[in-house]
């Protein structure tokens, strides 16, 4: 069975408590069960590291080029300017799918840039928690 990295960044362990108007009130662990089945569904063994230090998903990303198959990654606001987690995705080569619950592209306007959209094969922004589910199934017809 292939396996799947899901990477959650900064503040993600908190869905469900913050910003309940834009991430809603279904709690992280309930939407991570749900990642976790339907990646099964799909084929894949389903891993999710979630941190709120930048580092420790940096060295998630350099262990992961030997043991997954590829990796959907929210990096949450270090998405906007972390060039150090760009160039941790840059020298691991697998296929990686950003993900975003919200649409980035109508908040704040320092969210409309990502910094690692040109290190990752696409970009999956704004469908909630249907986004992993979309990332999942683009990684399947890539891998």
């Amino acid at each position: 069975m292939k396996k799947l990295l899901v990477l959650l960044g900064p503040n993600l362990n908190m869905v469900g408590v913050r910003e309940k108007g834009i991430y809603g009130t279904e709690t992280s662990d309930s939407i991570n069960e749900q990642i976790t089945s339907f990646a099964k569904e799909q084929g894949f063994e389903a891993e999710i590291f979630q941190s709120n230090h930048e580092g420790a998903l940096i060295d998630k990303i350099h262990s992961a080029k030997d043991k997954f198959d590829g990796v959907v990654i929210n990096a949450g606001a270090l998405t906007h300017y972390s060039y150090a987690l760009r160039d941790a995705i840059a020298c691991v080569d697998i296929p990686f799918v950003e993900v975003h619950m919200s649409n980035i592209h109508a908040r704040e306007e320092f969210r409309h840039t990502s910094v690692i959209a040109p290190v990752c094969r696409g970009q999956i922004a704004g469908f909630g928690k249907l986004s992993y589910n979309l990332a999942i199934i683009a990684l399947k017809e890539m891998i």
